[in-house]
């Protein structure tokens, strides 16, 4: 690869990392929450009796239906509309998130005894270990829970609570 493109390349994909760090870590306690809710018991119930491969259709349909959101986001932003794009991308990201990340939580060991998916998840993992490897994806990760620890801090304050320890590595 050209040097004119690797600026531009580690840019995006440190501002890319920073974000999905950042919604990651203001997810997981929401997503937490979420579970702990008797309202959302039944669904868990049902979702935790469901056979593998009904269980990987039912993970595929956010993806499916979240995905797409990305590039149209891409879209407006390309024509001018800011803030309807990233209303989009944030709100499409931050429900795949909370909602794929639960549905794998609750189906691990099921989706994983699917050959097919089993075989994709090792590969993506190995592939995972490499990125969080690279100092990028470190710093990236190290800014992100700087900035949830900044966001949480406000937040309390904000109420007028007291600020609860902060996180201080990547976890």
């Amino acid at each position: 690869m050209t040097s004119v493109w690797k600026t531009p390349i580690f840019m995006v994909a440190f501002v890319y990392f920073v974000v999905d760090g950042a919604f990651s870590y203001v997810m997981r306690p929401i997503t937490m929450w979420l579970a702990r809710q008797r309202l959302l018991e039944r669904a868990r119930l049902w979702v935790v009796s469901l056979r593998p491969y009904p269980s990987l259709a039912l993970f595929a349909v956010p993806v499916i239906i979240l995905e797409p959101a990305k590039p149209l986001s891409g879209y407006l932003i390309g024509t001018g509309h800011f803030f309807a794009g990233a209303v989009t991308f944030i709100a499409a990201e931050v429900l795949k998130l909370t909602v794929v990340e639960r549905l794998f939580e609750l189906n691990k060991e099921k989706l994983l005894s699917i050959p097919a998916f089993g075989w994709g998840y090792r590969h993506w993992r190995v592939m995972m270990d490499m990125v969080e490897s690279l100092a990028v994806w470190k710093v990236a990760r190290k800014l992100a829970i700087q900035v949830g620890n900044v966001w949480r801090a406000a937040f309390h304050r904000a109420r007028g609570e007291p600020t609860p320890t902060v996180r201080s590595r990547a976890s």
